[in-house]
């Protein structure tokens, strides 16, 4: 056997395994949560807003996509149709402007952009707006560096999260501060910050707010019917241990809920942490 073919032998086997090692990473990447998912960027039910944005999310895509598959049926029909023939010779004959084309390349896009506006001015008043007079959860959140105090204001009770691990080490997820709120409630987190901006932010619901020091900012939204365990992280740089802000979300039921506040309150967690434990505690909070 020459050399050639042992050396095209050798691709052969080469192509093959990198084949078999593509279809079993896939295979087995697809027994994850996240791939569960599909292109999904989470999953429905979570809270109201997130399947508000993932409506805008997949609206978006698929106009893109429409626009892109236009866009390049045009180009390549202009390659196949105006090729240059076998016998041709010279220049094609040149237009310096075509005026129907022109009013079309400038009426669709506005079009589409004032449409895309339109359907994001919309989804951001629904996602922005409390959901109604009085939520059935009001919890005050407050990020400091570099944990977390919730203040559920309904009980008169609240949750005091100590500074995270420091040490760079992996675990101690159960002592992260958990914020836990009950299924199919609406709910009003006030958001506010003890020293410097930080930024509440839950991957799975899609949204997150900034808390600044001195401003008190709003996420309303309705819990879903599934309860569940959900990360969340600060998502503002805050600090020398800002990748160790992290806490838990759990939605559970209205007897867990119940019972985990009554536990705070035989805990002796009464009451509320107020701006007087903040850095500045003299700082005039706007509304």
């Amino acid at each position: 056997m020459s050399s050639q073919h042992r050396t095209g032998s050798r691709k052969l086997k080469g192509l093959a395994l990198a084949g078999v090692a593509s279809v079993s990473a896939l295979l087995m990447t697809g027994c994850s949560e996240e791939a569960k998912l599909g292109w999904l960027p989470t999953k429905r039910g979570i809270t109201d807003n997130a399947d508000t944005i993932m409506d805008l999310w997949i609206g978006s895509w698929v106009a893109a996509l429409v626009v892109g598959l236009i866009t390049w049926g045009l180009m390549l029909w202009c390659i196949i149709a105006y090729r240059r023939r076998k016998n041709d010779v010279g220049y094609p004959r040149q237009l310096s402007y075509h005026a129907p084309l022109e009013i079309f390349y400038t009426i669709i896009p506005i079009i589409a952009i004032v449409s895309l506006f339109s359907f994001s001015d919309r989804a951001e008043r629904e996602i922005t707006a409390p959901k109604s007079e009085t939520a059935d959860v009001s919890i005050e959140v407050y990020g400091k560096q570099w944990a977390w105090d919730f203040n559920y204001l309904d009980k008169n009770v609240y949750s005091s999260g100590v500074q995270a691990q420091l040490d760079g080490q992996e675990g101690h997820e159960e002592t992260l501060p958990t914020l836990y709120l009950p299924v199919d409630s609406t709910v009003d987190l006030q958001l506010k910050s003890r020293d410097v901006i930080h930024s509440f932010w839950v991957p799975a619901f899609l949204e997150k707010r900034d808390t600044i020091p001195g401003q008190t900012n709003h996420m309303y939204f309705k819990t879903g019917s599934e309860t569940g365990t959900y990360t969340g992280k600060c998502a503002e740089l805050c600090g020398e241990y800002h990748s160790e802000m992290l806490f838990n979300v759990k939605v559970v039921t209205q007897e867990e809920y119940d019972a985990y506040t009554q536990k705070l309150a035989d805990e002796g967690n009464d009451g509320r942490l107020g701006d007087e434990f903040n850095r500045n505690p003299n700082q005039n909070e706007s509304q």
